[in-house]
């Protein structure tokens, strides 16, 4: 007997790009009829991402949620009409300290959110099209991130160079201990976000929230970002595309997004257990 005929899955949280998305950002029909298939089953469905939440509207309408959702990694959980239930501030100290690093480095495009905005210092570079093109909006320009220091929401080192994104996680990890978060919640995307702000705290939160057990929840995901999430559902699934270290965490791995494997999961783990 499988554990999810033990503890069928009542509640399934779901990281976005990379997992319930393909790469030019489309959703498949396919993904689409497994959410709603698992929606009328009576399985509560909800999202959990690195983007803002006025980047997931979209797919909050697409998909009928109606249950809070995660945006910022897990650092804002907010109600399907937009109210915020819980938001987590990166500290200011913390803020200064990864503004600087990142700030030094030339191959590195910095980015602030605050206050609901995308807010970029510098020239535009070629990541920013790309994470438009994804969330739907481009970034505010400003002169200084300065005034916004008091009420950061995430701050992302974007680079082509996912290599250099590596070295800056590992530089930056001892300086905001105990402080912030640090993850690359996509090889071109490094993270920086609150203590609280990460999505095993989100999968709580949302679970105690919706009332179900910890052991009847789901997550999938395949960034840097979603271990956080595997530690705490009782069934977790790493899309096929995620690197090796992401797969290890998660009990299950499944076909690439490319592959619509996150459909496959939905059908074979929770639909077919039902």
């Amino acid at each position: 007997m499988s554990d999810a005929t033990i503890h069928p899955i009542r509640f399934v949280l779901s990281d976005v790009d990379g997992t319930l998305l393909h790469p030019d950002h489309s959703l498949s029909q396919r993904t689409a009829d497994a959410i709603r298939a698992m929606r009328e089953t009576g399985v509560l469905f909800s999202l959990a991402s690195g983007r803002p939440p006025k980047a997931m509207r979209h797919l909050i309408e697409t998909f009928g949620i109606d249950v809070p959702v995660a945006g910022f990694n897990g650092g804002t959980l907010v109600n399907p009409d937009g109210s915020i239930l819980v938001a987590h501030h990166l500290p200011a100290e913390a803020a200064l300290i990864t503004l600087a690093l990142f700030s030094a480095e030339s191959d590195v495009e910095v980015w602030v959110f605050a206050d609901g905005d995308w807010l970029r210092r510098d020239p535009p570079g070629p990541m920013v099209q790309r994470k438009a093109d994804g969330l739907g909006y481009g970034p505010v320009v400003v002169e200084s991130f300065e005034p916004y220091l008091d009420r950061v929401d995430k701050i992302v080192a974007a680079s082509n160079n996912t290599q250099l994104l590596v070295e800056l996680e590992a530089q930056l990890q001892p300086k905001v201990q105990g402080l912030a978060q640090v993850s690359r919640s996509q090889p071109v995307y490094l993270d920086v976000t609150a203590m609280l702000a990460n999505k095993g705290e989100a999968l709580k939160t949302l679970a105690e929230h919706l009332g179900v057990p910890l052991a009847q929840t789901a997550a999938i995901g395949d960034g840097g970002n979603d271990p956080a999430m595997f530690h705490v559902a009782g069934l977790s699934i790493a899309m096929g595309q995620a690197e090796e270290t992401v797969k290890r965490q998660a009990n299950v791995v499944t076909g690439s997004n490319v592959e619509d494997g996150a459909a496959e999961a939905f059908e074979r783990f929770i639909l077919t257990a039902r």
